[in-house]
């Protein structure tokens, strides 16, 4: 599975989650057998580079989130979490909230 994160640079697992007006980077995840198995940033989350984006993880619950439903994307947003590294320890444990209608 794929998941999307909007991050403030290109610095791997350190990379620090972004709020959607300041976003640098888009951090597109490759996640499998309970861990993350790469990562790789892109400009713009529609030129990702996969075929189907499973989830993104937004900075907070209060985002605009209704273009990544509308492409079926499941909207996360993180609790205290700030790096990628940390955002995937707490994917894994299920410690994320869901966002949505």
């Amino acid at each position: 599975m794929y998941i999307l994160v909007p991050v403030q640079s290109a610095d791997g697992y350190d990379a620090k989650i972004a709020k959607l007006t300041e976003v640098k980077k888009w951090a597109v995840i490759a996640f499998d057998n309970g861990k993350a198995q790469s990562v790789d940033f892109c400009d713009d989350w529609r030129d990702s580079g996969v075929d189907w984006l499973d989830f993104v993880i937004l900075e907070n619950r209060f985002e605009s989130y209704m273009d990544f439903m509308n492409e079926g994307m499941m909207c996360l947003c993180r609790r205290n979490e700030e790096t990628l590294e940390e955002l995937m320890s707490a994917f894994s444990f299920k410690e994320l909230d869901e966002i949505g209608i």
